[in-house]
């Protein structure tokens, strides 16, 4: 059997190879691994633009409807040129959010994410992957593993990402595009919770007493921390002011304020009370990403609270459909980074001479790249035909394939470039490091091999 495409997804791959190409999306990774996301949004604005968020919503919210095939053609580019970012996270949330009864909240939140006005995470465990710069973070609790039988069932949160405390901005709180250009980082929209100038504080306002030292057990502030208990009195021994001493008026009220990020080192001065909350741009020192194989996929714990939607089976097919788009999507990822892997080891045996020929003319150095070639073509009609089928079972043996053929060719271009496939300024271990990662997301090797071999979603 034959899965050619057809002349649109040709084209389409090929506009996106092109633009991603111009993007110099290297350095945006590098700039991503460091916590600035101002190129990596620009270049996502462009990618939402190119159709690709789309592909995963609904016509009735502004998308094209769900479309895997096309999908799995926009991330086998996306994977081509090492993209960061929450992708596969935002297609899942798509898909998620359109499978529940809830029309309000998709209305308000799907048109933003097709248009790539926002950005969601998905998650079904403890870390989220780049819940430092998404706008909508959703979580789900004992989610269905996609196995045959009646849907447990789960709870969806909707969770506040941890650089904003006062909840996911509305559209019209967001410009629908994001500028083209780097120079200037994108602002965030000041939210109705957030502290505003009063027209009183133009005029000269009395000091505010000093505040209360914290509690020597209270927990530090973070960015969804709760506002301070009321502390105690002091003891007895304190000099307190006399009742009937004249006390400064009291400040006209404000509106609730936020609590400052932890990152901010200078304390609140009365002058400087009434200022606007700094948005923060980088994680803070209580709530730094975990550790990650690839350092573009930074991944923080989830942050407390959140809107948790009513426990239901309807939660449980809706994580599970989103689920099966995210392996299938990963699975293509990861089949563009091993294309890509394979092309940059082919250009550099090429060019390395060793006794005085090319590397690349050793029968030892061709059998490990045919071996790499082989395992990705074997794996590539296996993805597009797992994209028709969306069956449990096909996908987790697309992902293990595609995966394991990337990790493949990984391992072969680091041993054919030798030391300097190790160096983190070299280009090439942008690719390696996403190939190890992403082997293991949304469902390790073993996992998708037990479902394989378990017949979940199988027709015979």
């Amino acid at each position: 059997m034959r899965f050619l495409l057809d002349v649109e997804q040709r084209a389409f791959a090929a506009s996106l190879d092109a633009m991603l190409t111009a993007a110099d999306t290297p350095s945006v990774v590098r700039d991503w691994s460091r916590g600035d996301h101002t190129s990596g949004r620009a270049l996502w604005s462009r990618i939402a633009e190119a159709g690709v968020f789309s592909l995963a919503v609904e016509e009735k919210y502004g998308g094209m409807g769900l479309r895997p095939v096309e999908l799995t053609v926009a991330f086998i580019e996306l994977g081509r040129h090492a993209v960061p970012g929450p992708l596969v996270e935002t297609v899942a949330a798509a898909v998620l959010l359109d499978g529940l009864d809830e029309a309000c909240r998709a209305e308000r939140l799907l048109p933003a994410l097709a248009s790539g006005a926002s950005v969601a995470t998905f998650t079904t465990g403890r870390y989220a992957l780049d819940a430092d710069m998404a706008d909508v973070l959703l979580a789900v609790a004992d989610p269905c593993t996609a196995v045959p039988g009646p849907p447990p069932a789960a709870t969806l949160y909707v969770t506040p990402p941890p650089d904003h405390p006062e909840g996911p901005p509305t559209p019209a709180d967001r410009p629908s595009r994001l500028p083209h250009t780097t120079a200037d980082p994108p602002t965030r929209a000041r939210h109705p919770a957030a502290p505003v100038p009063h027209p009183a504080t133009s005029a000269p306002q009395p000091p505010a007493p000093a505040p209360h030292p914290p509690a020597p057990n209270s927990p530090p502030p973070g960015p969804n921390s709760h506002p301070p208990a009321p502390v105690p009195p002091p003891p007895a021994s304190t000099p307190q002011p006399s009742p009937s001493a004249p006390q400064p008026p009291t400040p006209a009220p404000h509106p609730p304020a936020l609590v400052p990020h932890p990152s901010a080192s200078t304390p609140p001065t009365p002058t400087s009370a009434s200022a606007p909350a700094p948005t923060p741009t980088s994680p803070s020192p209580t709530n730094p990403p975990h550790p990650s194989l690839d350092p573009a996929r930074r991944l923080f714990p989830l942050p407390p609270g959140g809107d948790p939607l009513p426990t239901s089976p309807q939660v449980s097919e809706a994580a599970a459909r989103a689920l099966l788009l995210a392996r299938l999507a990963t699975a293509a990822q990861a089949l563009g980074v091993g294309v890509a892997l394979l092309d940059k080891t082919v250009a550099y045996v090429k060019q390395r001479t060793q006794f005085g020929v090319p590397i690349g003319s050793f029968q030892a150095v061709k059998h490990r790249l045919a071996d790499a070639k082989i395992a990705l073509e074997f794996a590539r009609p296996l993805l597009f035909g797992t994209a028709l089928t969306l069956s449990p079972g096909d996908v987790a043996a697309a992902k293990v394939a595609a995966c394991e053929a990337a990790y493949r060719t990984a391992r072969t271009a680091l041993q054919l470039h030798g030391a300097i496939g190790y160096t983190a300024e070299y280009d090439l271990s942008l690719w390696l490091t996403k190939a190890r990662a992403l082997r293991t997301a949304w469902g390790g090797p073993r996992t998708c091999r037990a479902l394989v071999l378990s017949g979940g979603g199988r027709r015979w």
